[in-house]
C-alpha cells in the first residue's frame, strides 16, 4: 500500500505494469531486454480515494489519464527493470499527490497610494522631457 495523504492510499495491486525495450542506456543490452516499465493505475476503480478526490485526480492528471480514467506513467531511466518498475510507481505517487494538493486562494491587495503618486509623477516628468524636445515655432510668434 502506497500511502498519499491520511485518508487516500494507492493499493499496489491496483497498478498494472507493462514492459518494453527500452531507448535509454544499457549498450547491447538494449536490444534484447524490456527494461522500459510502464505503470497503468484505474483511477475509477480505486477503493483508497473518494469520490471528489477521484474527480480531481482526473481533472489534474487529464494529459495522463485515458477516457476510462487509468492513468499511465512510463521510466526509462534505469538500467534495470526492477529500478524502473521502483522510478514509475514513485513517479505515479508524486503526481496523485500533487494532484491532491489545494492551493491557498490568492487574496486581493490594493495598490499602495505612494506607488500610484510614483507612477503619476513619472509620468508627467516624462511628457515634460517629451515637450522640452519638440522644435519650438518661429513663425507664429514674429510680431509683423
Amino acid at each position: 500500500m502506497i500511502v498519499i495523504k491520511d485518508n487516500a492510499f494507492i493499493d499496489e495491486d491496483a497498478i498494472v505494469f507493462k514492459s518494453s525495450r527500452s531507448s535509454g542506456p544499457g549498450g547491447q543490452n538494449v536490444n534484447k531486454v524490456n527494461t522500459r516499465v510502464t505503470a497503468f493505475f484505474d483511477v475509477v476503480n480505486s477503493t483508497g480515494f473518494s469520490q471528489p478526490q477521484k474527480r480531481r485526480i482526473l481533472r489534474k492528471l487529464a494529459t495522463r489519464a485515458s477516457k476510462e480514467g487509468v492513468i499511465r506513467v512510463a521510466s526509462q531511466k534505469h538500467r534495470t527493470q526492477r529500478a524502473n518498475r521502483n522510478a514509475a510507481v514513485e513517479r505515479l505517487a508524486e503526481l496523485v499527490r500533487g494532484a491532491l494538493e489545494t492551493k491557498r486562494p490568492r487574496r486581493k491587495t490594493k495598490t499602495p497610494a505612494r506607488a500610484k503618486e510614483r507612477r503619476l509623477e513619472e509620468k508627467k516628468r516624462r511628457g515634460l522631457l517629451k515637450k522640452q524636445r519638440a522644435r519650438v515655432n518661429f513663425k507664429a510668434d514674429s510680431g509683423d
